[in-house]
């Protein structure tokens, strides 16, 4: 097996998929299938809602027995977690250590240990309009207003092709401004810089989290990076 801990999955690994309700995994032995569907759920209840959920997972159940999954492959679509709202995510992790015991007892999987995620997000510019008018992230949308057009809050935030389009109307203005935004990776986070030389702003970033890649293209914002996470 090779060293690389974000490796692919190869054979041998277990898949199950879900819509509105659970479908079994199939393939990879009953102890893989039945950590698939305790790891389904785990990330059924971190989320809000989860439309499409497809995982794979990657080792042996000798390995398993022992606490050790060589790793999890997942993609999903209309994903909302923390009152954001994603398009897909693609994820892969590197090993994890996973308490096998409750499993068995059928209750939920148990992870303790943190581990290392890697992969891709998109959000579609509707989904992260109403993300940034939600509770939870307001403020990160005001501060992106404030910053980039000297006012707030943030009244509405569009993407059209690869640029951003960010309105905010003040408390004594009944006109908003408008102003047209690019966006990329810098420092492990994101960057959106007004066009025209005007003014930039980066996103505060969790500092498990690292941004790698981030553009704008076909009405969809795709990040790309790294983080850590600790159950």
């Amino acid at each position: 097996m090779s060293s690389d801990p974000f490796q692919d999955p190869g054979p041998g690994s277990a898949s199950g998929e879900a819509g509105a309700s659970a479908s079994p995994p199939e393939g990879g032995g009953p102890v893989l299938r039945l950590l698939a569907r305790g790891l389904e759920l785990w990330l059924r209840q971190q989320c809000e809602a989860i439309g499409h959920l497809e995982i794979q997972l990657t080792g042996s159940a000798a390995a398993l027995l022992r606490g050790r999954l060589e790793g999890v492959s997942l993609n999903a679509r209309r994903v909302v977690f923390r009152q954001l709202e994603f398009e897909e995510v693609e994820l892969r992790s590197e090993p994890i250590r996973v308490r096998m015991g409750p499993l068995l007892r059928s209750q939920a999987v148990q992870l303790d240990h943190p581990f290392r995620i890697r992969g891709r997000v998109a959000f579609s510019g509707e989904g992260l309009n109403r993300s940034l008018a939600a509770s939870e992230w307001r403020s990160l949308g005001d501060g992106l207003a404030e910053q980039l057009l000297g006012l707030t809050p943030l009244r509405s935030l569009a993407i059209d092709g690869d640029r951003l389009l960010l309105s905010a109307c003040g408390v004594a203005s009944e006109e908003p401004i408008r102003i047209e935004a690019s966006l990329g990776a810098a420092e492990g986070t994101v960057e959106v810089r007004a066009l025209d030389g005007g003014p930039t702003a980066r996103l505060p970033m969790d500092p498990n989290v690292s941004i790698e890649r981030a553009e704008l293209g076909q009405g969809r914002l795709q990040l790309e990076g790294e983080a850590r996470v600790s159950p």
